[in-house]
């Protein structure tokens, strides 16, 4: 099929969403932007709120689930507030994440670019991830509400090219867990 044949009818990639999921979506997502801080966030950037001599990363991450359910998630620098309360842009990012529950287990994937495996710290509750990264180069910092509980202990995490896979096993809700601190391979 010639791409630069306009006689020839092209398949929409979002023929899968009906009108009204898509009208959804679109609600959802101008929902984020004015009560999530983007408005707020892009009127700082420009009023000074962020250092012109430093990278900054604000963004959105759309996925369908396993339910048929759009998932949108925000990536990126975070906005906090100086001791006086002026509004600034952290230097600390969000990472993007992605979480699949499988039968026995729960899989996480993390995008971690430009540090190095022993620079990551990651802990693990029963029903939650905590991961960070601060190094002079990269901050990063997440918690992961886990969609289930878990069994810290076996947990298992692997770190190549700016990616981290964590598999962690599935548990009874009724135990109680401390926490456990993971050392990745």
């Amino acid at each position: 099929m010639d791409p630069y044949d306009k006689n020839k009818k092209r398949k929409n990639p979002f023929d899968f969403i009906d009108d009204d999921e898509f009208e959804r979506i679109f609600d959802e997502i101008s929902k984020m932007f004015e009560t999530n801080n983007f408005k707020k966030l892009f009127e700082e950037m420009m009023k000074g709120g962020v250092d012109p001599n430093k990278n900054f990363i604000k963004g959105l991450s759309f996925k369908i689930g396993p339910d048929g359910k759009p998932r949108i998630q925000e990536f990126g620098n975070r906005p906090s507030k100086t001791p006086k309360g002026t509004s600034i842009i952290s230097e600390e990012r969000e990472p993007i994440t992605d979480i699949i529950e499988e039968k026995n287990d729960v899989a996480i994937t993390v995008e971690l670019p430009g540090v190095d495996k022993e620079d990551i710290d990651l802990s693990v509750k029963e029903g939650s991830l905590e991961i960070n990264v601060d190094t002079p180069h990269r901050k990063y910092h997440k918690l992961v509400d886990l969609p289930c509980y878990v069994k810290a202990k076996t947990t298992k995490a692997t770190y190549k090219n700016g990616i981290l896979d964590i598999v962690i096993e599935k548990k009874e809700k009724e135990k109680n867990d401390n926490g456990y601190k993971i050392s990745i391979n």
